[in-house]
């Protein structure tokens, strides 16, 4: 039962991206001489961007057709927004897209959720208890609530995607923490532990030619379906929010430290430049593969920490996890600008 619940789908994934990918690299048609420009981008601009295209395609070819699950309202809107991802995100892959677009884009994704039956309407106390959601239901608190969660975590995927290997394989131990959890006695969510699995499986195929050195890199379409697909998991799962925030408390509290500072500075909040923590310990003489294990390393131990504790126990966690990261990133920052300086 397991072997066909679980093992089939994974390998059908993993074979299906890993297949796809091959396909991309080995097929003129699908090569470009340059897939970016700007600072970023200089050093990987002739690299494909095509990851995400493949993680898409095999991800909803095998949820579709496993024959053990039961798709949904929630999965279709699932898939919808997938293609929609796909469509949008090739897009900006190959002709750079405005922030404004962007944000569009991510709140019409969560419109589209919305629709589909998707409320967060309760999370689980970390004093004990859960915060009910009275007002999920009504249409614009509910989409609210809904549509900072999705923009939350999609943009702090997308926003990893700067060095090879890392939004991968933060998003790899991310879902299978989900897997773990949904398995446990008092959870048992086989289905989710289903579409799961499907998602371990796309992404182990990308992150085959995605560490470093990157021979495909995710993309937009890419870097967005895993935030998706890790929010929409969260909620579907009778709102597993805190835990997925527990495990991705470090590119989260990068991201809300980097939109801080763009709030300083008085620049758009998603405007690309690299203030991120990734840059900036390369900037400080680490290599790409430091930094990959570094996020590996750190989300690893989190993840393993939320599958031991319970809601108390994941409260005390996350404080002291945040502390020590934004403790983390104000030493950065205050290294990489005293570098700065010495140039100067």
């Amino acid at each position: 039962m397991w072997i066909e619940l679980f093992l089939a789908p994974v390998l059908i994934a993993f074979s299906l991206t890993a297949g796809l990918i091959l396909f991309f690299l080995l097929t003129p048609l699908f090569k470009r001489a340059i897939w970016r420009f700007g600072e970023r981008h200089s050093r990987k601009e002739t690299i494909s961007r095509l990851g995400g295209a493949a993680m898409l395609l095999a991800f909803a070819f095998t949820l579709f057709f496993d024959v053990h699950l039961v798709v949904t309202r929630e999965f279709y809107g699932l898939l919808l927004g997938t293609f929609f991802i796909f469509v949008f995100g090739l897009w900006d892959d190959l002709k750079e897209l405005g922030w404004k677009i962007q944000v569009f884009f991510q709140a019409a994704l969560s419109a589209l959720i919305f629709i589909f039956g998707m409320r967060i309407i309760s999370l689980t106390s970390p004093f004990g208890g859960v915060w009910v959601f009275p007002y999920s239901d009504f249409v614009l608190p509910g989409f609210l609530i809904l549509f900072v969660w999705v923009f939350l975590v999609m943009n702090a995927m997308n926003w990893l995607d700067g060095v090879d290997g890392v939004c991968g394989g933060v998003s790899l131990i991310t879902l299978i923490t989900i897997f773990l959890l949904s398995l446990k006695p008092e959870v048992y969510q086989p289905p989710i532990a289903i579409v799961s699995v499907i998602g371990i499986g796309v992404t182990l195929g990308f992150l085959v030619f995605n560490i470093y050195p990157a021979r495909i890199l995710a993309g937009t379409s890419g870097s967005m379906f895993l935030g998706f697909l890790i929010a929409v998991l969260a909620i579907v799962a009778g709102t597993k929010i805190a835990t997925a925030l527990l495990v991705l408390s470090l590119p989260i509290a990068d991201a809300v430290f980097v939109v801080w500072r763009r709030l300083r500075d008085g620049v758009p909040i998603v405007q690309p430049d690299n203030r991120h923590l990734h840059y900036r310990l390369m900037e400080l003489g680490w290599s790409e593969r430091r930094v990959a294990w570094f996020f590996f390393g750190v989300t690893a131990v989190i993840a393993l920490i939320a599958l031991q504790t319970r809601a108390l126990g994941k409260a005390t966690v996350l404080f002291l996890t945040l502390g020590i990261i934004f403790l983390l990133l104000f030493v950065v920052e205050r290294q990489t600008r005293a570098k700065e300086t010495k140039k100067i």
